[in-house]
């Protein structure tokens, strides 16, 4: 058997990087540069790319060898039968390096991040919409707790009624961004509030966006692109209120993406927690932009990050939870509970099947 051409040229193209970096990272110039994390860490990820290539240029090197014995008519039969057992051989190694090959290919170095900042706000619904954002960020919290994934609260803004007109918070830990990427759209809820007297059921909705947290590497920032205030925090109830002006607003003149941190009562903190998200997010425009790129030939997206999509009804009064892109309903009790594993492994799956198709 031949493999598909797709799946021998990006073999042959992720082999031939992976030279190129282990030439780039054996240089002292480079092994004490800001870039040399981030070349290791991509170094690491082509390696199996690197070897399935190596086994595909011996395989196919036995298999020429092979079909020139079979071939020539004059050729000493024992030596035809060795050659036929051989092909025989690298044909089955052949059709198993194809499905390993599958699996590398798919799996995008974006698939391997290991930090995320999820940020839940609140839409149309009014008190409800708040209330719900807060269910999405517990449920979330049971989930990355189950993971053995450690959370950090970067922003909350809170509502009278206990709710989240805004959470942001990061969460690190393996396999975290392969996971947790399709979380990001409009989820809807149906349920009757805690202060509907006539036991009407209404409709809500909150916005989840899942970023991928940049590293250092990634995002350069220049001090002159940005402007930096500093105000007194504030907050429902006199909750994180105080006297000094520790709140600061971080904005990036050029894209004019504004950042807000509070939270902390130290200035120095709520900077830094600024900066971050400000990093995460301008880390996501570009993904966003090359992801617009890279779709034109696609038919269909999972994992599309698409801010307005509507991708999950959770319906209280039929205790069911509706996944729009996977077509299926789920356990609302098991969802609200943090076990959102078969949701997000279906989705993974589906996303796996399409990246095959577009090889």
């Amino acid at each position: 058997m031949e493999l598909a051409p797709a799946i021998v040229n990006k073999l042959t193209e992720r082999a031939t990087r992976y030279r190129e970096l282990t030439e780039m990272i054996s240089q002292p110039e480079v092994a004490t540069s800001k870039e040399y994390p981030e070349l290791l860490r991509e170094h690491g990820q082509l390696e199996p790319a690197n070897e399935l290539a190596k086994r595909l240029e011996d395989l196919t090197a036995r298999d020429s060898e092979n079909k020139a014995v079979l071939d020539d008519p004059e050729e000493d039969a024992e030596l035809r039968e060795l050659a036929e057992l051989d092909q025989a051989e690298v044909e089955e190694e052949l059709a198993a390096l194809e499905e390993e090959a599958k699996a590398v290919l798919v799996t995008d170095k974006e698939d391997l991040r290991a930090k995320i900042i999820v940020e839940i706000r609140a839409g149309t619904g009014g008190d409800e919409a708040s209330l719900f954002s807060a269910d999405l960020y517990r449920l979330y919290k049971k989930f990355a707790d189950a993971k053995g994934w450690r959370c950090e609260d970067l922003e909350v803004s809170q509502t009278d009624v206990g709710g989240f007109k805004e959470v942001v918070f990061a969460v690190q830990g393996e396999g975290c961004w392969a996971l947790m990427q399709f979380e990001s759209g409009v989820h809807r809820v149906q349920r009757v509030p805690q202060t509907e007297t006539q036991g009407r059921i209404h409709t809500s909705a909150s916005t989840v966006a899942v970023l991928a947290e940049a590293e250092e590497a990634e995002i350069q920032i220049r001090d002159e692109d940005l402007r930096i205030d500093t105000m007194r925090a504030g907050g429902p109830g006199g909750q994180s209120v105080n006297k000094t002006s520790s709140a600061v607003r971080i904005t990036h003149l050029p894209t004019d993406t504004v950042v807000i941190c509070q939270d902390e009562k130290s200035q120095h903190k709520n900077k830094a927690k600024a900066l971050r998200i400000l990093q995460t997010r301008l880390l996501d425009a570009e993904r966003q932009r090359l992801h617009a790129e890279r779709a034109a030939s696609r038919k269909s997206q999972v994992g599309t990050g698409d801010r307005s999509a509507r991708i999950r009804t959770y319906n209280y009064p039929q205790n069911r939870v509706t996944d729009h892109r996977l077509g299926e309903n789920f356990s609302l009790e098991n969802v609200v509970a943090g076990k959102l594993g078969p949701i997000m492994e279906a989705l993974a799956a589906l996303e796996r099947e399409e990246r095959i198709r577009n090889l």
